[in-house]
């Protein structure tokens, strides 16, 4: 499997296509891509890119892949929504052959170079990459341009219930308070620690605090230097002469993770 790096997706795909090679395709004729991340592009999101392509046109063509007797959209879904928007009939187009996984792999870079995804945008692409074409975490990390432990927690947020995903991709709480309601295993306390979130608005330092409240300082130190190390959750029990480490995996990747990290 070629080793690719997060923006060399784009330049690699462009790269080498002559201007006789873009061609102007019916809007009609073209749909969006089937692996697009990103679910929600508004007319608000879009307002600046249509006053753009209104002034000027579109400057850089839309990337598309052959399907039937229409095109699926690689790269390019918000100049194609602005122009809809504009009522263009024709809009300038790279076809190239693109397989599934690459056509993923691309709307991911894209996406993630002008943080347009929502972590569980985010998430269920990388869950994709991971159960559709088989990529190991490290592999999507180093796709992406992100480390193996960001895409691993990452992943993580679509273990939560479904109105904590959804108050996430709402904005109603972020990233940082997913990862902190992910460390309580109970789900009635991680509901409870939740709502508060909601009523009180209170920033990720604070939820990191209430959920951590009966772990001194150093406890909380090594568990979250461990985490951010592997990507995976410690549990650290001190008493005054003994105690234990457990460490948590949510499947068989990150156990044979654990066998080569830590049974070298």
């Amino acid at each position: 499997m070629k080793k690719r790096v997060l923006g060399k997706g784009l330049d690699a795909l462009i790269k080498g296509v002559k201007e006789e090679s873009i061609n102007r395709i019916p809007v009609a004729k073209i749909m969006p891509g089937k692996y697009q991340p990103r679910v929600k592009i508004t007319k608000e999101n879009l307002r600046e890119l249509i006053d753009s392509i209104r002034e000027k046109g579109i400057l850089e063509p839309i990337i598309v892949r052959p399907s039937g007797e229409n095109f699926e959209i690689v790269s390019g879904h918000r100049r194609f929504y602005a122009a809809k928007e504009l009522s263009m009939e024709e809009i300038p187009c790279i076809v190239k052959e693109i397989s599934d996984e690459e056509a993923l792999e691309i709307a991911l870079i894209e996406n993630i170079q002008r943080e347009d995804l929502n972590p569980v945008e985010q998430a269920r692409a990388y869950r994709v990459l991971n159960e559709k074409f088989g990529l190991t975490h490290e592999q999507i990390a180093r796709r992406v341009g992100k480390t193996r432990s960001a895409v691993t927690n990452t992943i993580r947020i679509l273990t939560l219930s479904p109105e904590i995903i959804s108050a996430i991709e709402n904005g109603k709480i972020t990233e940082g308070h997913a990862r902190a309601l992910l460390s309580l295993k109970d789900e009635n306390e991680r509901r409870r620690v939740f709502k508060g979130m909601l009523r009180q608005k209170i920033s990720v330092r604070k939820a990191e605090r209430i959920v951590k409240k009966d772990k001194s300082k150093e406890i909380i130190y090594l568990e979250e230097k461990l985490k951010e190390d592997t990507g995976l959750k410690f549990e650290i029990k001190k008493g005054k002469k003994s105690g234990y480490v457990k460490i948590f995996f949510e499947d068989e990747q990150d156990f044979e993770f654990i066998l080569k990290r830590f049974l070298k």
